[in-house]
């Protein structure tokens, strides 16, 4: 379900006049159309914002919950979009999504429009997991130490251009058994909160690339075990954990569908499953939510 909102903007433009007059005049506001699906946005929750400008526009960029969005043009530049999101922490109520774009005439495209954010509720379970994972001897300490920086770099190097085509697919076709924001209190404490899916794989299961996009990490870590990570451009990235077997390198070009590696049971796993992460821009999103929106082609 898609919502539709019309919002006035503004082309504001140069009209000559000397220093201190102020160099640009407000010209007739135009309507646009802005909406978003799903048409109800939750924290935790990918979206993706559509807009007709009412003017034709060379460029346009929005700024969302402290995020920059890059927004593309359809083929006629009737519209535009962007894929977004919603962190797991966002409190819920009124934020705003702001436009700023240039014109084919070189003139200034302003907008704003108002944006409710609604709350959803997340489960929590009790996990038993050995003592290691949870109180981590000083030199494991010091390995996941390196990771997390290696991790942070790799995101912030997420490529700016989209890189995916068209609706995110599931990795395996298999039932869900821990679904994305569940708070995962280990050995009694409130340790993590689950920021992923969780599938039932058997070991050696062939688990797919959720879009076309490229591999940037593809390595054993402490947490995820051998795990791979595609870039999807405009900063999303899909993680796919706790593997037994890699089918790429990093720095390969990927497939929408295409094989990336075996599920299993490495890293910080109590069992053989496949864990699946979206992280958009620095927070991470529920994937189902990613499966459900459809995506315009490339």
């Amino acid at each position: 379900m898609v919502r539709f909102v019309c919002l006035m903007i503004c082309v504001l433009i140069g009209n000559g006049l000397a220093p201190g007059q102020g160099s640009h005049a407000r010209a007739t506001a135009k309507v646009s159309i802005v909406s978003w699906t799903p048409s109800r946005l939750m924290n935790g929750s990918p979206c993706l914002f559509q807009v007709g400008p009412g003017v034709e526009l060379k460029s346009l960029t929005g700024y969302w919950l402290g995020h920059t969005l890059s927004f593309e043009p359809n083929t006629s530049h009737a519209s535009w979009t962007a894929l977004a999101g919603i962190g797991l922490e966002t409190k819920p109520g009124i934020y705003f999504l702001q436009l700023q774009g240039e014109t084919v005439q070189a003139q200034s495209f302003t907008a704003r429009r108002v944006v409710r954010i609604g709350h959803a509720l997340y489960p929590s379970i009790t996990l038993q997991v050995p003592s290691e994972f949870t109180a981590p001897p000083p030199e494991i300490e010091k390995r996941i130490e390196e990771e997390r920086d290696f991790k942070n770099r790799i995101f912030e190097t997420i490529s700016p251009t989209r890189l995916w085509s068209g609706s995110f697919t599931a990795p395996v076709e298999t039932a869900i058994t821990d679904r994305f924001g569940t708070q995962r209190n280990l050995n009694g404490v409130l340790k993590s909160v689950h920021q992923g899916l969780d599938f039932r794989a058997r070991t050696g299961t062939p688990v797919a690339a959720a879009n076309s996009g490229k591999v940037v990490v593809s390595r054993s870590l402490f947490g995820e075990g051998s795990c791979v990570m595609i870039d999807h451009g405009q900063g999303l990235l899909t993680i796919y954990m706790h593997l037994s077997e890699f089918k790429v390198h990093e720095g390969d070009t990927v497939t929408s569908g295409q094989i990336v590696g075996l599920s299993g049971g490495t890293g910080r796993a109590t069992a053989p499953h496949l864990h699946m992460g979206v992280r958009w821009q620095g927070v991470y999103l529920d994937p189902a939510s990613l499966f459900r929106l459809r995506l315009p082609a490339a």
